[in-house]
């Protein structure tokens, strides 16, 4: 009897069918990570650099997901496993919630399981869990977010403001676009016929928490004179390429795979015109004004909408068990399912790193997709997020071997710079084993932990100043090495190693005048 009954109202319960699916996802994560993939991130070395430098804030990112790094390191260990859990298991918390949001709209197990294999099988999904990143729990502050709002609403719980203050406080800690979701609740608000809680004190106290909660990165701003600000103004101007409304929402489409189009079409109607819908059109509002807002920027990248589709692919997903029911096709539901399934097999290795790297640029020429970057850059063989997994061991080798033939006398005040914080990084990372000073770089954070101590008499340029400046700053400039790479980004391979003695400045006098925020 208490195996039947563990069987049926258990083991085959929708929320354990949720959780199996949960972890699905994270299975595909963890496989993929421990059979290799391509290797390291360039993003990834950065993250764990910062890690070892815990602060309250960074130039180009608040401060919870490198915590969260630096908690995860210190209890798995820094392999590309360990490194890429964390966003693997977020991965697989938002497929839950996001079923466990259908639950709450209303929907039946389809619709749960409907949605969350939409969240599995959406590329942009894929490939914010397949790195370290602020952005895996991004989308999961999101959804969280969105579940308090149906809660809110639902149960008429004012006290769960509280909770929902916080959870955007903590999601602001995580990343800063988090200020979008905060707009679009607040101009919903005022929208939707929820704005009645405005005239209570929750919504308020629901922002002084948030705000509390996000104070400390604010102050570091201050202190460092708001660097993030910097940041954003020189990666809009001088890095990020320009899109055009179109181009925006077709690459909605593509990121979150085209079999899914219908489903969050259907998503936003939800909100809008089903009468079990139009109680939650705050949620609804918050996606197009998001939507809106990063059309007018005209330099967003695909990304920065993903984590709103959550919420569209709960509704949408109720919208179409209401269609398959009302048509009584039995078999066109586990049908829908499997195409669905397999359309996300066909696109996975576009966002996981899946096939032999040959076999992938075969691939994805077969599919009639050429390599591509949402920056102002040349690509090579591979898309950006790919190619920049590729070169970094070897760089350091080199990079090494050069270091290594210095005399020994030479070696205690020497200094190696790096262009970016991905090969500073990397030179950290994978530097140990050669026994390599800390990089320097004028990058990002990098700048603000400083030239160090060394005295920089003789310094390793990679990826530095071009050598006629180099020239400038020293007696001696040599080409020790070079550098190349065939699967990089174009703009990293063919980099020479300079080698530069008898400097005719200090670094620490140059310093303040190199800073590179972008």
């Amino acid at each position: 009897m208490i195996k039947k009954y563990f069987k049926s109202q258990y083991l085959l319960s929708d929320y354990a069918i949720l959780i199996y699916l949960a972890i699905f996802k994270i299975a595909i994560h963890i496989i993929t990570n421990m059979t290799g993939g391509y290797g390291f991130f360039r993003d990834e070395f950065y993250y764990i650099t910062c890690s070892d430098h815990l602060d309250f804030g960074y130039v180009d990112q608040p401060p919870l997901s490198i915590l969260f790094l630096r908690i995860s390191r210190w209890i798995f260990g820094d392999s590309l496993a360990a490194i890429r859990l964390l966003p693997a298991l977020a991965g697989g918390a938002v497929v839950l919630m996001t079923g466990l949001m259908v639950k709450k709209l209303g929907g039946k197990r389809f619709a749960q399981i409907l949605a969350a294999v939409m969240v599995i099988v959406a590329p942009i999904f894929l490939g914010i869990n397949a790195t370290f990143s602020m952005n895996s729990f991004d989308v999961l502050f999101w959804v969280l977010a969105a579940y308090l709002i149906i809660l809110i609403i639902q149960e008429n719980r004012p006290d769960l403001w509280i909770i929902l203050g916080t959870i955007m406080g903590l999601g602001l800690l995580n990343k800063i676009s988090v200020l979008w979701l905060a707009f679009g609740l607040f101009l919903g608000l005022i929208i939707s016929p929820q704005r009645k809680s405005l005239r209570t004190k929750w919504p308020w106290i629901a922002g002084g928490c948030a705000f509390l909660v996000f104070l400390p990165h604010l102050i570091w701003q201050v202190v460092h004179n708001w660097p993030t600000l910097e940041f954003i103004k020189n990666a809009t101007s001088q890095k990020m390429a320009a899109i055009s409304p179109l181009d925006f929402l077709i690459n909605q489409i593509i990121s979150m795979h085209p079999i899914t189009l219908p489903i969050w079409i259907c998503g936003i109607l939800y909100y809008f015109f089903y009468k079990d819908g139009r109680k939650y059109q705050i949620l609804g509002i918050i996606y197009i004004v998001v939507l809106l807002l990063l059309i007018i920027n005209q330099k967003s990248r695909a990304e920065y909408l993903a984590p709103a589709y959550t919420m569209l692919f709960a509704s949408g997903a109720i919208v179409f068990e209401k269609f398959f029911k009302w048509l009584k096709w039995k078999w066109l539901k586990p049908a829908y399912l499997i195409i669905v399934l397999s359309a996300g097999m066909i696109i996975a290795p576009l966002a996981l790193p899946v096939l032999p790297v040959e076999n992938y640029i075969k691939y994805a020429k077969n599919l009639g997709l050429a390599p591509s970057t949402d920056e102002i850059k040349e690509v090579g063989k591979l898309p950006q997020h790919y190619a920049d997994m590729f070169g970094w061991e070897k760089m350091v080798a080199i990079i090494a071997q050069v270091y290594q033939g210095l005399r020994e006398e030479e070696k205690p005040q020497t200094v190696i710079f790096a262009g970016n914080y991905g090969e500073a990084g990397a030179i950290d990372f994978f530097g140990k084993q050669y026994n390599l000073p800390k990089a320097i770089s004028s990058h990002n954070n990098y700048w603000l932990w400083g030239p160090g101590e060394r005295s920089g008499e003789v310094t390793l340029f990679f990826g530095g100043p071009p050598v006629d400046m180099l020239k400038n700053l020293f007696e001696e400039v040599y080409e020790a090495a070079i550098f190349t790479c065939e699967y990089c980004m174009p703009y990293e391979s063919n980099t020479p190693v300079f080698l530069c003695k008898k400097p005719k400045v200090s670094l620490k006098v140059i310093w303040p005048r190199i800073k590179h925020y972008e």
